[in-house]
């Protein structure tokens, strides 16, 4: 996963220096040393190093943090901002037009998963920012390129115009227009051919559309594996198109991460997009301060949220969550809670954007986890009604039909139901601190509600370096 390397280093000269009543100007060197060789070791730009590290330390050194209560957590809270800065301090939207119709390029090298790009933000348009998408099938160049966009856009419920490989992309891209203005399209995605490099041919086939159609936006994609690589690709197609945003792919594969750290603050072209994973869904707006949090080991609690309400069945999870509360917890119940974290994805994913615990998520083996969940689900499933609602009468006979119908064994039964009576009393017991007034209400969300109040925790931690808080 992305910045795993680099987080667990910055933690660890961090922890030289937190907790500290009082800095001096030695161990703020030592710490900035490994702060310097974390970052260099992530691939980041040896030149935004130095930059990066002399703004720190010009303000670390300063008399009000030296003199503070909390110097440490305030040095934190200093690498936190300057590494906001470095991704680009706001968010870069997409630059719709306020009326007309939006047209976006699509453009890379070969390889960096441009076309599936492009189906991914058509997705996020679609369903996040209520556009009406059209995607255009530009690239006649690579086989099946346009195969892929269809079955793509197909997958998301997004239209495909294509003209077929006989038909030149400045052509394709002429008609398309005509079609977008004809059939009430108010956004409109070019994805255009790659290559293996940068040459004159693509960068004049990329000029003659961009000409034609006055993008709004010019959204390069590149891959995050590359590192460096990724500073030299931007320049070179910034210098030629005039690229006004970056579309980052293979995040979750990439240690280090440090292109993304370097090519802001060199080419001043704004990351707007983040892949990070291979499903339609894993791609999203980029957010500087979430990953800034991310990269600090801080979680990203508003990314979460997000995730769920986007993904769990709300009015399913509330309901159940209302009958635990009160008392009430079925093993139809439990199985409602496997299937909406099922929905949410890989459990250490979701444990990295919980601040804490970043670090036990590096512990969970997920396909043990995945597999006990699969199976708990199984066994629940092949029981009948009655038998979930009251496992009492759960005899011998009827396990053994249900290990048989789910394909585990007695064994298995048994264990889920000796964890269901053990969540059955923690429900119980939590109803009842919930009603005597012991614990705080939730609004009946369950787990939706602990995460929102996460969220709000999270946010004081990221300013309270100014408010002497603990960061």
């Amino acid at each position: 996963m992305a910045f795993e390397s680099l987080s667990e280093r910055l933690g660890k000269a961090f922890k030289n220096i937190t907790g500290k009543g009082k800095l001096s100007e030695k161990n703020m060197n030592d710490m900035l040393r490994e702060v310097r060789m974390s970052l260099l070791e992530a691939d980041v730009n040896y030149g935004v190093v130095k930059d990066f590290i002399a703004r720190v330390k010009e303000q670390a050194l300063g008399t009000e943090v030296m003199n503070s209560l909390n110097p440490g957590q305030m040095v934190v809270k200093i690498v936190h901002d300057e590494i906001v800065a470095l991704l680009g301090s706001e968010d870069a939207p997409v630059n719709y037009k306020s009326n007309g119709i939006t047209t976006v390029m699509m453009v890379g090298l070969q390889g960096t998963g441009k076309t599936t790009a492009s189906a991914k933000i058509a997705n996020v348009m679609k369903k996040k920012q209520n556009r009406k998408p059209l995607l255009v099938a530009c690239d006649v160049i690579r086989p099946a390129a346009i195969e892929q966009l269809k079955t793509l856009g197909e997958s998301i419920g997004v239209e495909v115009f294509s003209l077929g490989v006989e038909t030149k992309a400045l052509e394709t891209a002429k008609q398309a227009m005509e079609y977008a203005k004809e059939n009430g399209y108010d956004t409109v995605l070019f994805d255009t051919a790659g290559r293996l490099h940068i040459d004159e041919e693509l960068m004049q086939e990329l000029s003659d559309i961009k000409a034609y159609v006055h993008p709004d936006d010019i959204l390069l994609t590149v891959d995050a594996m590359t590192g460096q690589d990724i500073v030299n690709v931007a320049s070179s197609f910034h210098e030629q198109l005039d690229v006004t945003g970056l579309v980052l792919t293979k995040l979750d594969g990439d240690s280090r991460g440090g292109g993304i750290l370097s090519v802001r603050s060199i080419t001043q072209v704004p990351v707007k997009f983040v892949g990070l994973g291979e499903k339609i869904d894993d791609l999203d707006v980029f957010h500087p301060d979430r990953m800034a949090d991310r990269i600090l080991g801080m979680g990203d609690i508003m990314s979460l949220v997000e995730q769920a309400q986007e993904k769990m069945d709300i009015e399913a999870s509330t309901k159940s969550a209302n009958r635990m509360m009160s008392g009430q917890f079925t093993l139809t119940d439990m199985l409602v809670q496997f299937q909406q974290l099922e929905k949410m994805g890989s459990l250490g994913g979701m444990m990295k954007l919980i601040p804490g615990m970043n670090q036990l998520a590096g512990q969970i083996d997920e396909s043990k986890a995945g597999n006990k969940m699969k199976k708990s689900t199984a066994i629940i499933q092949s029981m009948t009604m009655e038998e979930r609602e009251n496992p009492n009468i759960l005899r011998a006979s009827r396990k053994n039909r249900i290990a048989k119908g789910s394909g585990t064994t007695v064994a298995d039964v048994n264990r889920l139901l000796n964890e269901y009576e053990k969540m059955k009393q923690v429900m119980k017991q939590m109803g009842s601190m919930t009603k005597s007034g012991k614990m705080p209400n939730m609004g009946g969300m369950g787990a939706m509600g602990a995460m929102k109040n996460m969220r709000n925790m999270n946010k004081a931690m990221r300013q309270g370096g100014k408010r002497g808080r603990k960061f």
